[in-house]
């Protein structure tokens, strides 16, 4: 009862509801909802999103000889970042189940900086919310696979910097991330 009695302490704070409005998946009474976007507008909407993971440069190198006693480390991540994306409204709790028309998944090895996969994913449909949190999601469950595939030589693996770098569509237009040295 006691985390009842918090919520509805935090909650009913003057200021934190003022906070709140801008937020979308807050009612006006602070409770978590999901929005209602029955009234948007149907748009084509894509999203790319991105991120690393950073490993020994002998993990690499046996993910590019693809003779893993696992199987293919980048094919099965590739799967994994689709099914992710099929599943984010299952795994982010208000998020909205979407029809997704693509999802792209591409991998790239790199040696500089360091030894690391890179996973830049898209995703796109038609329809009334945005497809960012699936282009984020399949890219963190990509990544989460080659960790998982490889930790046995490699627990040290590193996943960093995931970010959305372009979404279009919707009200809010175009938006394209400006500042890739973040």
């Amino acid at each position: 009862m006691s985390g009842n009695s918090n919520m509805a302490s935090w909650t009913s704070n003057p200021e934190t509801l003022e906070l709140m409005t801008d937020l979308t998946h807050f009612n006006a009474a602070g409770a978590a909802h999901m929005v209602d976007v029955g009234a948007k507008t149907e748009t084509h909407r894509i999203a790319v999103a991105e991120d690393w993971i950073r490993m020994q440069p002998e993990t690499l190198a046996r993910i590019r000889q693809g003779d893993h006693k696992k199987g293919d480390v980048l094919g099965i991540a590739r799967v994994a970042g689709i099914m992710a994306a099929k599943k984010t409204a299952d795994l982010i709790p208000l998020c909205h189940p979407l029809a997704l028309t693509r999802v792209d998944i591409e991998l790239t090895t790199e040696d500089t900086p360091t030894a690391a996969v890179r996973c830049q994913a898209t995703a796109e449909t038609y329809g009334k919310t945005g497809v960012e949190m699936e282009a984020l999601t399949a890219v963190q469950i990509a990544l989460l696979t080659i960790y998982d595939m490889c930790k046995a030589m490699d627990r040290g693996m590193q996943l960093d910097s995931i970010r959305l770098l372009e979404k279009r569509g919707g009200k809010s237009g175009h938006w394209k991330l400006t500042d890739h040295s973040i």
